[in-house]
C-alpha cells in the first residue's frame, strides 16, 4: 500500500474514534421531561401542570428544580423523606412566582389554591 492510502486511514480512523469520546448528551437535546405532567396535590386531588410552558416562560430549570430533581417522582420522594414539607414548593417557589409577575404587570399563573385544586 502506498504510503498516502494509509495515512488516509489513520487519519479517518483518529477521527472516528475521537468522535467516541463526545458524549451523546452533548449532541442530542437535554430531556426536558413530558410537556405536561399531573402533580400529586395530597387530599384535595392531582394537578395539572404545564411543565413545557413553565419551561418556556421560566427558561431556568433551577428556578423550580432547587429543591427536588429532576427525574419524575422526586417532588413526592422529597416530601416523603422529610427533605421537603408539605405544600413548601407550592407556596415559596410556584405561588410567589405567580404572585410576583401579577405584581409587575406579567401573565402569571393562579395565585391561590383553589386556582390549581379546581
Amino acid at each position: 500500500m502506498n504510503k498516502k492510502v494509509i495515512t488516509t486511514c489513520l487519519a479517518a480512523c483518529s477521527i472516528v474514534a475521537g468522535l467516541s469520546l463526545i458524549p451523546i448528551s452533548g449532541i442530542m437535546a437535554e430531556d426536558n421531561g413530558r410537556p405536561e405532567l399531573t402533580l400529586n396535590g395530597g387530599s384535595k386531588g392531582p394537578i395539572p401542570f404545564k411543565h413545557q410552558l413553565h419551561q418556556t416562560v421560566v427558561k431556568d430549570c433551577a428556578v423550580c428544580h432547587k429543591d427536588f430533581g429532576k427525574k419524575s417522582g422526586s417532588l413526592d420522594e422529597a416530601k416523603k423523606t422529610g427533605a421537603l414539607r408539605p405544600k413548601q414548593v407550592m407556596t415559596q417557589t410556584c405561588i410567589a412566582c405567580h404572585k410576583a409577575k401579577k405584581r409587575t404587570g406579567e401573565k402569571s399563573g393562579p395565585t391561590s389554591c383553589s386556582g390549581c385544586h379546581s
